[in-house]
């Protein structure tokens, strides 16, 4: 059998590579196109939060952050508190943000494997910019647009909810308050001792060397899914779905000019925003490789916000729209 899968392997790799020899065009054009993504969506929305994120983790924005919501995340999500920066960070910078803060509160020691998996799963959002800019550029609906943020965010809390009980943290029992919020911070920061030098230096490698995980990520899932284009026949909504599953930007785009009604373009829509794509899958497995934390949580998790998102959005949209 292992040789089976060895020879099935070589037999795909030397296939994709045929392709990419005698459809050279049809690749370009796919890798151009993964360049304009990372251009104009990628690197302007990740850039500043990842060198903002790390600088706000070495002063102390995690112990502010998390005694300032610790009521908030111990009593409906029942998960450590310094989890809070995780996932307001990642509803403002969107994914695969949320596993560059996990990972590195992880390492840090800030939460251990269990959390860290948890908060992994109800904090992968997708950018509110992306949401409200592109996709509702998409649809050419910003009505529309504002109704799938919402049945997103939604079916993420959906989950922590749902996921309360698995591996509980434990809870101090101490009140939040200001002055214990500052007090952490304070305290976080003076028993740092790096230079702000060294502090910007690192985070400017860090983000740089992410992003271009990120963008080798994209391109490699926009070839494939022009070598799937290339050989499968299928009609051209399901083609617009495979190609969202694989690499979200494209299937939307494809998603939004088919002529279907404009609810199922929705519902579709959040359920690929909320599920992220293979792309998305794989750069958050790439920046989570040095660790051990489980991915297969974090996958169930998706294919369960992607149905409670659009159960969210089939039920509100009427409402929504005649409101």
């Amino acid at each position: 059998m292992k040789k089976i899968a060895s020879i099935f392997i070589m037999a795909i790799l030397i296939f994709i590579g045929f392709e990419i020899l005698t459809e050279s065009e049809s690749i370009l054009k796919s890798v151009v196109f993964s360049l304009n993504i990372f251009r104009n969506n990628i690197f302007p929305s990740l850039f500043p939060f990842f060198i903002l994120s790390s600088l706000l983790i070495k002063y102390g924005f995690v112990e502010l952050m998390g005694n300032l919501f610790k009521g908030f995340m111990n009593k409906i999500f029942k998960i450590n508190s310094k989890c809070a920066f995780i996932f307001f960070m990642s509803i403002l910078s969107g994914n695969p943000a949320c596993a560059k803060y996990t990972r590195e509160l992880y390492l840090n020691g800030e939460i251990d494997k269990y959390e860290a998996t948890k908060i992994l799963c109800f904090s992968s959002f997708t950018s509110p910019l992306f949401i409200l800019g592109t996709v509702s550029l998409f649809l050419n609906n910003k009505e529309v647009g504002s109704l799938i943020l919402v049945c997103h965010y939604l079916g993420n809390i959906m989950v922590g909810i749902l996921m309360r009980n698995y591996h509980p943290s434990k809870i101090d029992g101490e009140k939040s308050s200001l002055k214990k919020a500052i007090n952490s911070m304070h305290m976080k920061r003076i028993s740092n001792k790096e230079s702000f030098g060294i502090i910007i230096t690192n985070s400017l490698v860090n983000s740089i060397n992410t992003l271009l995980l990120i963008l080798g990520v994209i391109t490699v899932c926009l070839v494939l899914t022009t070598i799937i284009d290339n050989n499968i026949s299928l009609n051209s909504t399901l083609q617009s779905i495979l190609n969202g599953f694989i690499e979200m930007t494209q299937g939307l785009k494809y998603i939004s000019l088919e002529p279907i009604p404009l609810k199922l373009k929705c519902i579709l829509t959040v359920m690929i925003l909320s599920f992220g794509g293979f792309s998305v899958h794989m750069q958050i497995m790439s920046i989570l490789s040095d660790t051990d934390i489980n991915y297969m949580p974090f996958l169930c998790s998706r294919v369960v916000c992607s149905i409670i998102s659009s159960l969210f959005l089939y039920f509100l949209f009427d409402f929504w729209i005649n409101f």
